[in-house]
């Protein structure tokens, strides 16, 4: 019962909503999450989900951003209904998503639920209402380094090597700009939620102005998707064929997101989240990136994006 948690409770006492509610008569269920704790709270009201955010998190995350892109996307109908959001912290109260399965790379072998997700994402990237921020790639790769760097943290070998190397890619995709609209950034495979009917995205903590074809890059690293499951995604999302700089563009950010997504991973081994093995997380994204950067394909997509 919510009596048994105090942190809990005072954090509901913040929220206008629960106001007068029997406090005996809220159940508390402890969901999943590798930063933030999440809660299922069943309450005379309905079934919410209350996000509290972990230790140190507002080092690196702006909740002051997050807050319009929580909104902007509960409006339009693809995250979760926003009850609450304290932008001074990040502690966020959302409906719980009825039916919703917690998407991982195994389920998002069903090709329905990828052109699913495909549409969800091309909804907040068509829906004309920029968030507060721009998602900077290479900026934060530097923001990142200065942060590790000042705390002494070790790096894996060879990173600033392949650093240069990706020097290439941001000029490609700097050639040619796409229209810069609101993104999630961050799609890991668990930030969606399949009904059947349609997909949630959840977890805007990273969202920000972007290149669209990020999200469709980065979703399927984090989803492990093989050719049929890129082929899909980039179908359903275009209706149609996708050309050859929105396919090389796809790559490019498949391979970036992983050069990123380290230092991240680094980021939670030096703040000691017992969540994961976070810097073998850092090394298996490092060495991903590598690979893909290696294969033999790359510079034609590299060189389809150069030229689009």
């Amino acid at each position: 019962m919510i009596s048994t948690n105090p942190e809990i409770q005072a954090l509901l006492d913040r929220i206008p909503e629960f106001e007068g509610v029997d406090r005996a008569k809220i159940e508390i269920e402890k969901l999943g999450g590798l930063t933030n704790q999440n809660h299922k709270l069943t309450t005379p009201l309905g079934t919410f989900v209350l996000r509290i955010p972990g230790a140190r998190t507002s080092d690196y995350i702006s909740r002051e951003n997050e807050s319009l892109a929580a909104r902007i996307t509960s409006e339009i109908g693809v995250n979760a209904p926003l009850i609450f959001f304290d932008s001074r912290d990040g502690v966020q109260l959302t409906r719980f998503i009825e039916g919703g399965i917690t998407m991982n790379a195994e389920r998002f072998k069903d090709l329905g639920s990828v052109r699913r997700a495909a549409q969800s994402l091309r909804r907040v990237h068509d829906c004309g209402r920029p968030f507060k921020n721009r998602f900077e790639l290479f900026q934060m790769i530097d923001e990142y380094l200065d942060f590790l760097a000042k705390k002494d943290a070790p790096l894996p070998d060879g990173y600033h090597d392949v650093k240069r190397e990706a020097e290439a890619v941001r000029r490609a995709l700097s050639a040619r700009p796409l229209p810069i609209v609101p993104c999630h950034c961050d799609p890991l495979a668990e930030n969606f939620l399949d009904t059947g009917r349609q997909v949630y995205v959840i977890d805007w903590e990273y969202s920000g102005n972007n290149d669209p074809m990020w999200d469709l890059g980065d979703v399927s690293v984090e989803a492990a998707f093989g050719p049929d499951q890129d082929e899909a995604l980039l179908r359903a999302y275009f209706d149609g064929e996708p050309s050859a700089n929105d396919r090389g563009r796809m790559v490019m950010y498949k391979a970036m997101c992983d050069l990123l997504w380290t230092l991240w991973g680094i980021i939670q081994h030096v703040n000691q989240n017992p969540a994961d093995d976070f810097w073998a997380y850092a090394i298996n994204r490092f060495d991903r990136c590598k690979a893909l950067m290696g294969r033999s394909d790359f510079g034609a997509h590299l060189a389809a994006v150069a030229k689009a």
